[in-house]
């Protein structure tokens, strides 16, 4: 049986006039732009920009909502209560929405950002917060999630299609959470070393965890990390690795047969 998987990765993420990542070449190689929307980092014009650029390329376009830290990046932990974390994705989804509307774009799936990712995949209350924006910003929207988290636990919930997402350039703890930014080795560089991990975590539904144990993962859509330096040959090599495997690489849609 032949196996399908997304490629997908944050873009979107400059602000003004500071520029962070090659998103041109960048969306050369995913099938699904996770844009950033706003709060975390972006702002309107980048993600008009955005979205353009996604379409012109075939690439689905996801929004990706963070906290409101432009400063921190998104990546500072922050005490919202759930009814904030609603109404802060809502808005960032809604926002990203209305311009894909305008550019006849149709909005696929929601990824949250940063510290809003982590906690709420911890916390069972912020993850119902984040797929209750999800169904509520826009049709048939997918939550795109870690797998075994509260993620998928309120995608199902709240009867919200979920996409498993593996990180191909993150380290891995035992319980299939990501090791912190924080911690020496928890972002890989290495194009080979991540396409060799690539294709183990979509032909065998493995990965190795920084302590050196395998376990099982799901991955409907792997994630490159758009503002990782080497992102474009990373992309690349995963690309020609995965086509070697014979494996498809299609968009979200596609993958989950929606």
């Amino acid at each position: 049986m032949s196996r399908a998987v997304d490629l997908n990765s944050d873009v979107g993420e400059s602000f003004g006039a500071w520029t962070l990542g090659d998103d041109t070449h960048v969306l050369d190689h995913v099938t699904s732009a996770n844009v950033a929307c706003g709060f975390h980092a972006g702002d309107p014009q980048i993600m008009l920009a955005t979205v353009r650029a996604a379409r012109d390329r075939g690439v689905a376009v996801g929004a990706h909502p963070g906290y409101p830290d432009l400063v921190g990046f998104g990546r500072r932990a922050m005490t919202c209560t759930p009814d904030e974390v609603y109404a802060l994705c809502l808005y960032q989804i809604g926002a990203l929405a209305a311009l894909c509307r305008a550019e006849g774009v149709p909005l696929c799936h929601v990824k949250a950002h940063g510290a809003l990712y982590n906690q709420s995949a911890r916390d069972p209350d912020l993850a119902r917060a984040l797929a209750r924006a999800t169904r509520d910003a826009a049709p048939a929207l997918i939550l795109l999630g870690l797998p075994r988290s509260q993620h998928e636990a309120a995608a199902r919930e709240t009867s919200v299609p979920f996409a498993a997402e593996a990180f191909a350039d993150r380290a891995y703890q035992a319980d299939g959470s990501l090791v912190a930014r924080a911690h020496e080795g928890s972002v890989l560089h290495d194009p080979e070393t991540i396409a060799t991990r690539v294709i183990r975590m979509v032909t065998e539904e493995t990965v190795e965890t920084m302590q050196g144990e395998v376990v099982t993962i799901r991955a409907d859509s792997i994630c490159i990390h758009g503002d990782n330096p080497a992102a474009c040959q990373i992309l690349e090599t995963v690309r020609r690795a995965l086509d070697k495997a014979g494996v498809h690489v299609s968009p979200l849609r596609e993958v989950l047969s929606l």
